[in-house]
């Protein structure tokens, strides 16, 4: 069989876990090129895959015509230029999330695709999480009745490693935080509820990292992971220019008519994303979302106050894989699309619905904390790309 040959833009940082899980020859799929601007990690990729060719100009891996589809691994204001260039290049596209930072440039990479008659697949990997596919099932299941409310908590203890030390530490790479890592949360909480955001209204604030030592020496940060870097004040050579919040608090108003809230904060000692479904027959709440995540499910009132144990308990064990197992599923997925047309499990309807909540919520948060309504996504695209989307 011929290879499937894919390209990768971007091959160091998270995109090693991209060229070490698709270059598959014994599958048929090959990863005939990386590009990226460091040196670095063009050496390093190489050594990982000798048969691969490697450019730091990534407009050459796209002029290759031995390649069929690319993965786009790159910050995100690089995504709208480099996912239109790849399409226009009659590529299918794996673009990581969020789809773009602007309302405008995920139109234009929507409009660039359908346009193109190219693929374009959005990399929200949550969605192949196994503790949010289990609270889908119980949901969908009926056991809590119809859900009405979703609340969810954003802990994030390696904020001050990893957002505040690179480039997600400035708008104009990311517009900010809440877009860039809430993005994920947004579109589960639309996923699970079966409905999407019209209005939004949203708080955030910088309270912690503007306090913190910055670097000076105009060199480039680079994303720290040690357990050891907490509480803040102990770090040194965070970014130059932080102007994103570092906690951000927003409220959703659905299609439906059910509301959600998710709050995040960057600072917290410990790292989860605790989720709670409240239904008209009981509610739901994860504790943990990799390995050994639990779900705890209520269908009883509790017999007064104090602690009430859940009803049912399920633990999630032996799940293997980065991000909790989502990374190798939400790949294989993609290969499955672009090469067998097998349906895809992400929507770019629905990533772009993400981006709207997060740019708004940003836009709202720093001015007067206002309701904001979400523009319609123009009828042409939801029909083209509107398959597999919340209706």
């Amino acid at each position: 069989m011929k290879p499937y040959r894919l390209g990768q833009i971007g091959v160091g940082g998270r995109g090693v876990v991209f060229y070490q899980n698709n270059h598959i020859p014994e599958e048929g799929f090959e990863i005939f090129a990386g590009a990226d601007v460091s040196d670095e990690a063009l050496e390093q990729f190489q050594k990982a895959i000798p048969t691969a060719k490697c450019c730091k100009d990534y407009r050459e891996l796209l002029a290759m015509p031995e390649i069929e589809a690319v993965f786009i691994i790159t910050p995100d204001d690089l995504h709208e230029e480099m996912a239109c260039e790849a399409l226009k290049a009659g590529k299918h596209v794996f673009l990581e999330k969020p789809l773009a930072i602007t309302i405008e440039g995920c139109e234009k990479i929507l409009r660039t695709a359908m346009e193109c008659r190219r693929k374009i697949y959005i990399g929200h990997n949550m969605r192949f999480m196994p503790v949010i596919l289990k609270m889908k099932e119980i949901i969908d299941s009926g056991v809590i009745g119809e859900v009405q409310l979703a609340w969810v908590r954003h802990f994030i203890n390696y904020g001050g490693d990893t957002y505040f030390h690179d480039w997600h530490s400035e708008r104009r790479h990311t517009t900010g935080l809440l877009l860039q890592k809430g993005a994920h949360d947004i579109d589960i909480i639309h996923w699970l509820m079966n409905s999407y955001t019209e209005k939004v209204s949203a708080m955030g604030m910088l309270s912690v990292y503007d306090k913190c030592h910055r670097r000076t020496d105009g060199k480039p940060g680079k994303a720290l992971w040690d357990v050891k870097n907490y509480p803040p004040e102990k770090v040194k050579d965070f970014s130059a220019v932080i102007d994103v919040e570092d906690s951000n608090m927003i409220m959703m108003q659905l299609k439906s008519g059910k509301q959600c809230t998710y709050m995040q904060c960057h600072y917290t000692p410990d790292a989860d994303r605790n989720y709670t479904f409240i239904g008209t027959r009981g509610r739901i709440e994860n504790c943990g979302i990799g390995a050994n995540a639990q779900i705890h499910v209520w269908t009883n009132r509790a017999q007064g106050a104090g602690s009430h144990l859940p009803d049912y308990s399920y633990t999630l064990r032996d799940i293997t894989g980065t991000h909790s197992g989502a990374d190798p599923a939400i790949m294989k997925n993609f290969r499955e699309y672009v090469r067998d047309d097998a349906t895809p499990v992400t929507s770019p309807i629905d990533a772009m619905r993400a981006v709207m909540v997060g740019v708004l919520a940003h836009e709202t948060m720093r001015s007067d904390m206002s309701c904001r309504t979400l523009p319609e996504i123009p009828a042409d695209l939801v029909e083209y790309f509107g398959a597999q989307a919340i209706k």
